[in-house]
């Protein structure tokens, strides 16, 4: 082939090739500005390519366990994965008896998110999304009891006992002057001490003790509420500020489509409610 043949054969060949990267260059997708902030997203809240979510079985309201299969179920556990699907990643749940060891695997870097009652006092540990459920919390007292009101509990003499680490023992360890507080291991068993040690007043969830109060005899629940209870999902301080702004619309997002209310019902929940924005 003649050098004239030659070099037009690589001049097309270049041209080709120029022509192929520009065709190229020109159809290649850029990232939307909500995609870029999904990613930023999944790397603060899942660092390790798996959202790992904190389940406290200490509220009956968030989560408990299925009867047949013993698998975890409740609106704090779709909630996880419904994140976890919309970062496009997998979703491995933490399991807890009790908040108080929720707040403990914050030291050991066990969770990623986790699902809390906000308080004062956590939140020197860990930062809040908006609260996406509200429920209220309760006394319960044997049927004999001379307290009938939630005022008569704070008074000399009188022993409540709540669960350990939980949102009533923050509270009520700030609130009650006179009452003594003892502390069970987990909120669920809060009645049973309360009947063992013949304990004067047992508090925690209402939905929970109302189940006492109708699957135990002699018991009863006071009138009204002593505390009301925003739930919210939570990171460890010191997280990207991408990601608590991402969950925070995430929470958003969860309780005004309805999603929080329809799992709310779907587990048969019925002492807590949405919350409103």
């Amino acid at each position: 082939m003649s050098n004239f043949g030659i070099q037009g054969v690589s001049s097309f060949a270049s041209l080709a090739a120029t022509g192929l990267f520009c065709a190229c260059s020109s159809t290649s997708p850029v990232p939307s500005p909500e995609r870029l902030q999904v990613a930023a997203a999944r790397d603060a809240l899942a660092p390790f390519g798996t959202l790992r979510a904190a389940i406290n079985f200490g509220n009956p309201i968030l989560a408990t366990r299925d009867v047949i299969s013993g698998e975890p179920q409740g609106v704090s556990v779709d909630l996880a994965r419904e994140l976890g699907s919309r970062l496009g990643v997998p979703v491995e749940l933490i399991l807890y008896p009790a908040a108080g060891k929720v707040v403990d695997g914050i030291k050991s870097g066990a969770w990623d998110i986790g699902f809390f009652a906000i308080d004062p006092v956590r939140a020197t540990e860990i930062d809040f999304t908006p609260a996406y459920v509200v429920i209220e919390g309760a006394y319960l007292v044997p049927q004999d009891s001379v307290i009938t009101r939630n005022e008569d509990v704070d008074q000399d003499g009188v022993r409540v006992v709540v669960g350990r680490g939980s949102a009533y023992d923050l509270y009520l360890t700030r609130e009650l002057k006179k009452a003594k507080i003892v502390r069970a291991a987990t909120s669920p068993a809060v009645t049973e001490m309360m009947l063992t040690d013949q304990i004067e007043v047992a508090a925690g969830v209402k939905q929970q003790l109302q189940d006492d109060a109708k699957r135990l005899l002699g018991l009863r629940l006071l009138e009204g509420r002593f505390m009301v209870i925003n739930q919210a999902m939570a990171v460890p301080k010191g997280r990207d500020a991408i990601a608590r702004a991402y969950l925070s619309r995430f929470v958003q997002e969860m309780t005004t489509t309805g999603f929080v209310a329809q799992a709310l019902q779907r587990h048969g929940i019925n002492g807590a409610a949405v919350a409103s924005l």
